[in-house]
């Protein structure tokens, strides 16, 4: 373990709470973000810039927010792919176009590198704690050399299949995610303005049919005001839940539940709550029910 040379380039919300899991077992990490101060929070020794992390590095972690900006990491002028060698393991724990995916790890493999689209899930809480869950896609070998920092933020990794699996398994499961928050956060509102016991609403949830992520892991704390901050943005969400349906027109599916979670976080963007953790999309939908919080204002 410690003699492979770990990079991580990307160490904001999430990527800076899985360095800090592997900088915290007292392994060392060289480190690349636009924001300085982040790569100092994450305990990491501070790279030039990607080139300079990519030629120290054995094994580099991406943790982006998108396609476009992985791209540009890994293909730009004197980025990732241009100072690849074989051997080298690159990780993206984004949420990516499987599409694009694929090509890059072409790419890298024609310079003998290995790439590994590795989805993550869990959100702020379970990387503070190494508990996320990995879906990875690649070269099974390839994961084997990488699972020893995987495991440092990971206590559930699955291997899905070949390049881009790791994405498209990542997709499937956001967007059960976004259908939950946002049909949740409705009913939520919708039970507050019927004058019901929400924590009671949620106890009958989650002994019930209607149970879910939300209302097991995220509605108990946002109905007293915590948000669990950290997290997914309204943002990210719907930028996920539109790779979502492109994914399944590719594969020629019919997207009939799409347009709950894409009104709900649209609504979320265009009220202001665009770079806001997505469990504030209740709000959104509470904005345009007449003014509703599940909870009370603090002093009130």
């Amino acid at each position: 373990m410690t003699e492979k040379h770990i990079g991580f380039i990307g160490l904001g919300n999430m990527g800076g709470r899985m360095t800090r899991c592997i900088t915290g077992a007292g392994i060392d990490v060289l480190g690349y973000d636009a924001k300085a101060e982040n790569i100092e929070l994450a305990g990491a020794r501070a790279a030039t810039n990607s080139a300079q992390l990519t030629e120290q590095s054995d094994i580099v972690l991406l943790s982006l927010p998108d396609s476009r900006v992985v791209e540009a990491v890994v293909l730009g002028d004197d980025g990732v792919l241009a100072h690849a060698r074989p051997g080298q393991v690159v990780v993206d724990l984004s949420t990516a176009a499987p599409e694009s995916t694929r090509r890059i790890s072409a790419l890298l493999a024609e310079k003998g590198a290995s790439y590994l689209d590795a989805g993550i899930s869990g959100g702020a809480a379970a990387a503070e704690k190494g508990a996320l869950t990995l879906m990875v896609g690649g070269e099974q070998s390839a994961l084997e050399t990488a699972r020893p920092v995987l495991e440092r933020f990971a206590s559930n990794i699955f291997y899905v299949g070949d390049s881009g699996a790791g994405h498209t398994t990542k997709l499937l499961n956001n967007f059960l995610n976004a259908v939950s928050l946002a049909a949740t956060a409705e009913v939520m509102v919708a039970g507050k303005k019927a004058g019901l016991d929400l924590a009671v609403l949620l106890d009958v949830f989650n002994a019930s049919s209607g149970v879910n992520f939300a209302t097991v892991n995220r509605f108990p704390k946002i109905i007293h005001g915590d948000y669990l901050k950290g997290g997914l943005t309204n943002t990210l969400m719907m930028k996920d839940v539109v790779l979502y349906t492109e994914l399944v027109s590719t594969l020629g599916v019919a997207s009939l539940n799409a347009s709950g979670p894409l009104a709900s976080f649209g609504l979320a963007k265009a009220l202001g709550y665009a770079d806001e953790i997505s469990n504030t999309v209740v709000d959104a939908i509470g904005d345009v029910s007449g003014g509703v919080r599940l909870h009370e204002a603090v002093g009130s």
